[in-house]
This record gives C-alpha cells, structure tokens and sequence, in this order.
C-alpha cells in the first residue's frame, strides 16, 4: 500500500464530502437526547455512502446503473425529505413549549442514508475516472480510506452537534434548518439537470 495513494484518497475524501459534515451535524441536533442517533446516523451514513461506493467502483470498471443525465434528478430524494421535515415543523409551530409533544425523534436510517447518497451523485462522478485509473489495488485502498474517513465525518458531525453554542442553535433552529439544507441540497442537484 502506498502512502501517496492513502494520502490522495484522504484528499479526495475531505474535498468531496466536507458538505456532509454539516448535514450530519444537523441530523445530530434532530436526534439530540435520542439514544438511537448515533447508530441511526451511522448505519445511515455508511449505507448511502457504500451505495455512492458501489456505483462508482461498478462504473469504473464498465458497469454503469444510471445513464449521466439521470444522476441529477437523485436531487429529488432529499428535496422531498425536506420538503417532508418541513411540513412537520409548519404542523409543530405552536408546540415548542412541551419536548414530549414536539416529538423529537433519531433520525431513521434510511433516511440519512438517501440523503447521503443523493448528495453523493457528484461524488461518483469524480470517483469514476479516478478508480478507473487507479485499478484494482488501488481502489481498494481507496475504498477503505474512504470507509474510514466515514466513521471520522460522523465523529465530527457529532461533535459539532455537541458544542454548547452549536447545540443550542440545532436545538433552537435545526426544525427549520434541516429542512433548509435539505431542499437546498435537492435544488442544487436538480439544478444540474439543466
């Protein structure tokens, strides 16, 4: 194993998923208190990203599930997520006085998993070619940096989640900024469509 290719995995990683630190910080805040969080996040995290993994090693190396054209319109899975988390925190408004009622809840699993792979369509087309050119060995290096790096970005997530200003900021306006980033993030990537 080489240490230049560990070196260029760790960049590529940390140049094409910093976004998900955000994402992940704010699915921490939603769940905040919730003992199913950290494994809903994370089994959620690493679901969608082995999928943005699958699709770029399969591709490759000549697979390829969906045509280009089509990568874009994974922007409507978290746009409907959002517009979903939206419309639950309109139907809560009024509620922000009781914790029980607001009904707080982890974040489930599939759906930190779509969000992750929906914003990660971007990713496989930079992970395509450069898999494609590293081979076999190498990708595997690349893909068990990568799996790595996973645990480390929920680490952060969680961390950022926790500091005493941000906590009390996700606490405050995570209802209304989850919702934000995620129909964001769907835009963004049906932006691309045209």
């Amino acid at each position: 194993m080489s240490f230049a290719v560990v070196g260029q995995a760790i960049g590529l990683f940390a140049v094409t998923n910093i976004d998900d630190i955000l994402i992940l910080a704010l699915f921490f805040g939603q769940g905040a208190g919730r003992p199913a969080t950290l494994r809903n996040v994370t089994l959620g995290q690493y679901l969608g990203f082995a999928g943005i993994l699958g699709v770029a090693v399969a591709a490759a190396f000549g697979a390829s599930f969906l045509p280009d054209s089509a990568i874009p319109w994974l922007g409507l899975l978290p746009l409907a997520l959002g517009v979903k988390a939206a419309i639950q925190a309109w139907r809560q408004r009024g509620e922000s006085g009781d914790e029980e009622k607001t009904e707080r809840r982890a974040p489930g699993i599939l759906g930190v998993a779509t969000v992750t792979f929906a914003n990660g369509g971007d990713n496989i087309g930079v992970y395509v070619p450069v898999f494609a050119n590293a081979g076999g060995g190498g990708t595997a290096v690349y893909a068990v940096v990568f799996l790595v790096l996973v645990a480390v970005w929920v680490a952060a997530g969680r961390f950022f989640a926790t500091r005493p200003v941000i906590a009390r900021a996700l606490s405050r306006w995570g209802h209304i900024l989850l919702p934000v980033v995620l129909i964001g993030i769907g835009l963004l990537i049906l932006s691309e469509a045209w």
